[in-house]
């Protein structure tokens, strides 16, 4: 009954429910002041007749008629009144079968289920809700965001302008609230100022709309605003933008990082202060065939190896986990430690022939200026002509033929980097570069998180996700502490002591046994202590930078962090 007088009180405070009520009353007195006529019209020609009825008998009658029932037990004996009848039932089948059902739909049911499906799609959020991100579009980043917020328990509100699109999203459990997007009573409605985070990945034009409009909404809100061109960084700044995130430039980079051909140096892929994290690919490299163990680089040059890819999947720096030129190691270390690797192992991998880019668009040309700043010669495969920026670095024609593959040089070329948009095309084209080189490097690029497994699986000796990428950029600008991706699913975090490692050494705790994370340094009151003797008992005060996947890292916060505080 609650649930029923709300609604009720929703659709009367709606201007065109209200109209509609109206037009409903209006013709309900029509139609009754019509059967009290037909009623005493009856009365007047069956008394002509001889015939005497009660009043209750006159609208009796009048109801069976003109609702074609028709019952037969009263009826005239004369033309008139046999004439009257018809009149009544020719009316009656007009207001009763027609105009009565036609009424009651448009100006009642149709309102009511309207009403029942804007309550699926609210237009404001309650005035309880607090620490939210408030969304605006539903792509692959913005969906992949929202499964990291589920999975951490973080509240979020997509804001969607359609109310059709909005109830699919609502029917696929996506939080949602309906409004325009540059409407500033959209983000009133959204409780912006309450929200933790505002993030939009729309074009660049409608995100510096909606950063201005944000901004004088929520002064002190973290705004994080996507950019394809270079030119929109300064405007998205001045209209309110606190992170402004290229993702193909991003993107571009993570997968020029992963190429074997030029060097085999470490290339830095994040930082936390004077800590380092590089990745290194170990092919044709002294390393290749070692172990961890037998590799001796924390004995060498004092870097630490916290973890390993191999094809796809990350492994733990197990000492006996051996090193293959599919290797790519994760290392950490200074800046001087880092470049002492470097000086180690530039010789290695040097190559004159060209890399082979497959897709123009912006993530293969950002792989083209990352790979030009390693001095790395590449080829672009592109379909379309107005793509071309530099003619001697272009192959025009599809990727899917053989002739140009081998005019981009595929019989020599030492990797191939596929970066359409197009998830089933680059599972297509990563086999079929497969087949016609078994031992070429191939590096992936997923739009869809889904499709990150069938590439490794198709053929992918590395593969990267546009839509994760995306989602942890914009969850490392609220997220706890710092933190930096590594690949997908994997990322380098840090975290305050917990008070239940307070005086274990990292070997008594058994951190990575437990959890799957490994400690990269300790950053203490005296500084970063990179590559911590794990001998060593944990202080007070401090925090831990860790690497591990997502589930890792909420493994450690349920062995260790929250353990404790549920003693206490």
């Amino acid at each position: 009954m609650k649930f029923f007088s709300a609604q009720l009180l929703g659709l009367m405070k709606n201007r065109v429910t209200r109209r509609n009520a109206v037009f409903i009353f209006r013709f309900f007195v029509v139609f009754l002041l019509l059967i009290t006529a037909y009623t005493a019209i009856f009365h007047y020609l069956m008394a002509r007749e001889g015939q005497s009825f009660s009043l209750v008998t006159g609208f009796y009658w009048t109801l069976t008629v003109m609702s074609t029932l028709g019952f037969g037990d009263i009826t005239f004996h004369s033309d008139v009144g046999r004439i009257f009848s018809i009149v009544v039932l020719l009316s009656g089948t007009l207001l009763m079968l027609v105009l009565l059902p036609f009424t009651f739909i448009q100006f009642f049911y149709e309102p009511w289920m309207a009403a029942q499906a804007a309550a699926r799609a609210p237009r404001q959020l309650e005035d309880d809700v607090e620490g939210h991100v408030i969304l605006t579009s539903y792509d692959e980043v913005s969906r992949t965001l929202i499964q990291r917020l589920n999975g951490s328990s973080t509240p979020y509100v997509l804001v969607v302008p359609d109310l059709t699109e909005a109830l699919r999203l609502h029917d696929l459990e996506v939080d949602v609230m309906l409004g325009e997007i540059d409407d500033p009573l959209t983000y009133t409605c959204a409780r912006i100022e309450k929200a933790s985070l505002l993030a939009t990945t729309a074009s660049d034009t409608t995100n510096t709309n909606i950063a201005f409009i944000a901004r004088q909404l929520a002064p002190d809100l973290p705004i994080v605003t996507t950019a394809n061109d270079k030119a929109s960084l300064d405007i998205l700044r001045l209209a309110g933008s606190t992170h402004t995130l290229r993702l193909a430039e991003n993107m571009g980079k993570a997968l020029a990082r992963r190429v074997i051909a030029g060097d085999a140096m470490a290339h830095s892929i994040g930082n936390f202060d004077d800590l380092l994290i590089a990745e290194a690919t170990a092919a044709n490299t002294p390393l290749a065939g070692k172990t961890l163990a037998e590799s001796k680089l924390r004995e060498n040059v004092n870097v630490g190896v916290v973890g390993m890819w191999e094809k796809g999947e990350y492994l733990l720096p197990e000492p006996h986990a051996k090193i293959t030129n599919q290797s790519v190691l994760l290392l950490a270390g200074s800046r001087e430690q880092i470049n002492n690797y470097n000086e180690l192992f530039c010789i290695y991998n040097t190559t004159s022939e060209p890399v082979i880019i497959i897709g123009g668009g912006r993530v293969g040309r950002a792989v083209g200026r990352a790979l030009t700043i390693r001095g790395v010669d590449y080829r672009i495969v592109e379909k379309l002509p107005e793509r071309v920026k530099d003619p001697e670095k272009y192959i025009i024609g599809s990727a899917a033929e053989k002739e140009v593959l081998e005019q981009a040089g595929i019989a020599k070329a030492p990797t191939v980097i596929i970066t359409t948009h197009d998830d089933d095309m680059n599972i297509y084209l990563t086999i079929y570069c497969r087949q016609l080189r078994p031992d070429i490097q191939i590096i992936g690029r997923a739009t869809e998180e889904r499709n990150i497994t069938a590439l490794h699986r198709a053929g992918c000796d590395a593969v990267m996700s546009y839509s994760s990428m995306g989602a942890n950029a914009i969850l490392n600008t609220m997220k706890h502490g710092h933190v930096v991706m590594v690949a997908e699913g994997l990322e380098i975090f840090s975290i305050n002591i917990p008070s239940s490692l307070v005086g274990k050494s990292i070997l008594q705790s058994n951190i990575r046994q437990k959890t799957g994370c490994t400690i990269t340094a300790l950053k203490l009151s005296d500084g970063m202590h990179i590559n911590p003797d794990p001998n060593s008992p944990l202080p007070e005060t401090g925090q831990l930078i860790m690497i591990g996947s997502y589930e890792a890292e909420d493994l450690f916060r349920q062995e260790f962090c929250r353990r404790k505080s549920a003693q206490s």
